[in-house]
């Protein structure tokens, strides 16, 4: 048999026009739920189709979007009409949305927003509840997976900006049927057991099904009815959960959240340089008072009575000044210092050490294993270690 070469691009060419001479496949009426859904800043919709045996990539272009008589949202059941053709760069084939019909509202965007009613009703996401963030915590607490970015970014940036502070996290579920009473757990462990400043709450972006345990009624009471102040800090910019709602700050990512509830020890480093100026100044100004005294003194006494007080005013201002330098310095390298020891204490406490001594967590079913009698065998179990996951089967169980 003679053998066939071809091109990754030959071959996406040649199944794009095979899909393009299909008559069917050119102008199509496709029902299906949105998902993933994205608004591109050159005003170009990306999303997904689904339904409940599968799902297709769609792109609708900025054209189109703007004859929609309603803004697409995720759980948004419609139909829509266009052709199925194929990205040569990824070899993906998708629809070409050309116009939409909204069918009704997926079951998911429904349930959200009856809660939303109903708690909106009962007041959870009213201003006059939201308490402060603290300018200058000592402890921050976070809720969050313990294996995923948003983890890393938000201990990177709260260790960079403000080392003194002293973090500790709560590893949580943050998707999935068990990811709700987990987040709830972790909020009522840091309310209960620690004291914490503020709490972070929150995971990386995703569809609404991903995120949905950040619109459970018993997360949202969760994060209201915490003493310690919540920011929220759940998927991307564009995404919007009732946890968002409830919480007494909302972060556009997780990564911002580290940045609001800390300050910049930079930025800090120049108010004090500021201070410092404008007490230099104001000494200063007082030298220059002081002066002019001295010289209506000097109509009545000598001149060389005149320049020894001066020169004793002078002294004492610059031993005022010098002193109060020291003290400031003093007080700056003693922060300086906690700072370094909070730095280490941060980086030996971080979850991130423990896995790269070789230790890694179990799952089996979803949930994490803590004795032999939570497995079987023949029991597929799920690994997580530093730098991925790995499933095993259990072929043997030995108590100790």
């Amino acid at each position: 048999m003679q053998r066939r070469e071809a091109t990754v691009t030959q071959i996406n060419n040649y199944i794009k026009a095979i899909l393009e001479r299909t008559e069917v496949l050119q102008n199509v009426w496709i029902k299906g739920e949105i998902s993933n859904l994205k608004y591109h800043s050159s005003g170009h919709v990306y999303l997904t189709l689904k339904d409940e045996g599968g799902a297709l990539r769609a792109v609708m272009f900025k054209g189109a979007v703007m004859k929609l008589p309603f803004k697409m949202e995720n759980g948004m059941k419609v139909s829509a009409n266009g052709r199925i053709g194929v990205f040569e760069r990824d070899g993906a084939y998708q629809l070409y949305i050309e116009t939409m019909e909204q069918e009704g509202q997926g079951d998911l965007f429904k349930k959200l927003e009856e809660l939303k009613k109903k708690l909106s009703a009962e007041g959870l996401f009213d201003e006059k509840y939201k308490k402060p963030i603290p300018r200058f915590p000592k402890k921050v607490g976070v809720v969050t997976s313990p294996t995923g970015a948003a983890v890393r970014d938000i201990l990177n940036i709260l260790k960079r900006r403000y080392p003194l502070c002293e973090v500790l996290l709560y590893p949580a579920l943050v998707q999935g049927e068990n990811a709700s009473p987990s987040i709830v757990k972790g909020i009522e462990f840091f309310n209960e057991h620690t004291k914490v400043d503020v709490l972070i709450v929150g995971r990386g972006g995703g569809s609404i099904e991903d995120l949905w345990a950040f619109n459970e009624e018993a997360t949202v009471r969760a994060i209201f009815k915490s003493h310690i102040p919540v920011i929220s800090a759940v998927g991307h910019e564009t995404d919007f959960t009732l946890a968002d709602a409830v919480a007494d700050l909302r972060a556009p990512t997780p990564s911002a959240a580290a940045e609001i509830a800390v300050p910049d020890r930079t930025e800090l480093s120049d108010y004090l340089e500021k201070q410092h100026a404008r007490l230099k100044t104001m000494l200063l100004k007082k030298a220059e008072e002081s002066e002019v005294k001295l010289r209506l003194i000097s109509e009545r006494s000598s001149k060389e009575s005149f320049i020894r007080r001066l020169e004793n005013l002078m002294q004492t201002t610059d031993r005022s000044f010098d002193m109060l330098i020291r003290a400031t310095e003093g007080k700056l390298e003693k922060k300086m210092n906690t700072l370094s020891e909070c730095a280490a204490k941060l980086d030996a406490l971080s979850p991130l050490k423990v896995f790269e001594r070789g230790y890694n967590v179990a799952y089996n079913k979803g949930n994490v294993l803590r004795s032999v009698n939570d497995v079987k065998e023949n029991d597929e179990i799920k690994l997580v270690l530093i730098d991925g996951n790995v499933k095993a089967q259990v072929t043997q169980i030995t108590k100790n």
